[in-house]
């Protein structure tokens, strides 16, 4: 029997994972209200979102008003590429539910469970006016309970089940995509042509830029006169380190010295 194809990109779910990692900040719409920031939005193991708001807005006043009830609301996350792109927005995720505030006496548990992973500065502002410094705003936390979650990006948009999002995990790399790519279009173009190469010649006349890096493969971006186009160079198994990582790209440029192999002479 012939071995299974390996895996050469993120599953739906966990390309929406890696995108809540990476986003600074996301946008949480209600009927009725202009939309709020939401400095932190952490999925948490129950299926919900946990979301800190301004305590100073109208959004705050009407959930809590609301009481178990809740009120429907929507998180829009953005994904933006690291480089300056013409087009800059990667996916965008809407993720839909019933918005209810945290009782007081829950806010310290869950805030401990939300920093244990991820140790966002902005937690320090929820519920926390009497130490905060001149300009700091103070944040109400509460919980999104999600109902339907939905991304969208180059290729279309598509509907992902809460099962597969618990499922799923962050790309081992999404923390450090960032500054990998900066660095690549910076100080080392030549990588970027040589994974370039390996592009059809027709895609070959336009910018190439990078615009993606997982433990699957390299995205480059193409900027060409006739728009723009997203083409992945998937490794040949999925990796999980920065020492898999490095041999993977290379392989991709087509170096040949690899595996300890070490040029004649050398």
């Amino acid at each position: 029997m012939a071995s299974p194809a390996p895996t050469s990109a993120p599953t739906t779910a966990e390309r929406i994972r890696s995108a809540c990692a990476r986003s600074g900040g996301a946008m949480l719409a209600v009927e009725g209200l202009d939309p709020t920031t939401t400095p932190v939005h952490h999925l948490l193991d129950d299926g919900s979102f946990a979301i800190t708001v301004p305590c100073d807005g109208s959004l705050v006043a009407t959930v809590v008003s609301a009481g178990n009830a809740g009120v429907q609301a929507v998180l829009e996350m953005t994904d933006y590429a690291p480089l300056p792109l013409r087009e800059p927005v990667r996916s965008l995720v809407w993720i839909q539910g019933r918005l209810r505030d945290v009782p007081i006496g829950e806010v310290p548990a869950l805030l401990d469970l939300i920093a244990s992973t991820e140790p966002n500065p902005a937690l320090l502002q929820v519920n926390s006016g009497s130490s905060q410094g001149e300009g700091d705003t103070r944040l109400a936390l509460m919980r999104l309970e999600i109902e339907s979650v939905v991304v969208a990006d180059a290729t279309g948009a598509e509907s992902v089940a809460l099962s597969a999002l618990l499922g799923a995990r962050p790309d081992p790399f999404c923390g450090m995509e960032s500054c990998w790519l900066q660095h690549m279009e910076s100080a080392h173009r030549d990588v970027v042509d040589r994974l370039a190469a390996r592009l059809p010649a027709s895609l070959r006349r336009g910018r190439v830029r990078p615009l993606g890096l997982d433990r699957y493969g390299v995205q480059l971006r193409v900027e060409g006169a006739d728009g723009d186009h997203d083409v992945r160079l998937p490794f040949a198994h999925p990796v999980d380190d920065v020492t898999g990582l490095s041999q993977a790209i290379r392989v991709l440029m087509g170096c040949p010295f690899l595996n300890g192999l070490r040029a004649r002479g050398a």
